[in-house]
């Protein structure tokens, strides 16, 4: 039975892609800032570690509580939404610190075992934002998409052996926590020279259309976890399939 460890499980699509994993007979290393036993069903297949992706005794800790581990799925992450302008240079550190430097770390203290294995799956979880610009997101999406060309630069040097790394891209999810847990850090929505740029972009977001569900994310990882023949960039959730196309 393989091993999983993926990150950001407290909700949203690290939890449906934990649950995902385990009914498909995987073992699952859920991890989390704040450890809920409640937040999965019990199962003897089930871990659940603390982790902070920003703490590399954390990461320590939680890589050689998992050993080993067959694939590693980086989703921990966290939005901020306001004009560049607007936006404190400290927001801007805190995103590239879990969202790029943590995944870059967590995946470093991974891949000496998937080396001397010479088998193993890295898959990062970045946005379909990085496929089509859109405003008041800038810092984010530059958090994201340095891990995309990260992903794919480290994806060269690993095949030799027989190391693979693919990247997830999810579209926009209301049912999720992330707008939610982006509300803290948005700055100077309320700047008047922004006032009308703001509203338009808000007004859009309520508008209908297709949208990602956290399913599309699990379904996705899945795919780029055991389909070897996988594309690179896999988008998850219908608008983000229909962004991929277009970009």
């Amino acid at each position: 039975m393989k091993n999983i460890l993926i990150t950001g499980c407290s909700s949203g699509f690290g939890l449906e892609t934990a649950k995902y994993f385990l009914d498909r007979d995987w073992k699952v290393v859920a991890t989390m800032r704040s450890p809920r036993e409640d937040a999965l069903p019990r199962s003897e297949h089930l871990r659940v570690l603390a982790l902070d992706v920003t703490d590399p005794e954390s990461i320590r800790q939680a890589v050689e509580a998992a050993r080993p581990i067959d694939a590693l799925v980086n989703n921990a992450g966290f939005g901020a939404a306001s004009p560049f302008e607007t936006t404190p240079m400290a927001t801007v550190r805190e995103l590239f610190e879990t969202n790029t430097f943590g995944t870059m770390a967590l995946t470093q203290a991974v891949l000496p075992q998937f080396r001397q294995r010479r088998a193993g799956v890295v898959v990062n979880v970045t946005s379909s934002v990085t496929l089509k610009s859109i405003p008041l997101i800038a810092s984010y999406t530059a958090s994201k998409a340095a891990v995309n060309a990260f992903t794919e630069s480290m994806a060269l040097e690993l095949a030799q052996f027989g190391v693979r790394a693919c990247l997830v891209l999810p579209g926009r999810s209301p049912e999720t926590r992330f707008g939610d847990n982006a509300r803290a850090r948005m700055h100077g929505l309320d700047h008047e020279a922004y006032a009308d740029l703001v509203k338009s972009v808000f007004a859009r977001f309520g508008e209908p259309g297709p949208i990602t569900h956290a399913q599309d994310v699990a379904e996705a990882v899945w795919r780029a976890v055991n389909d070897p023949s996988s594309p690179m960039r896999i988008p998850a959730g219908a608008d983000a399939v229909i962004w991929a196309a277009s970009s």
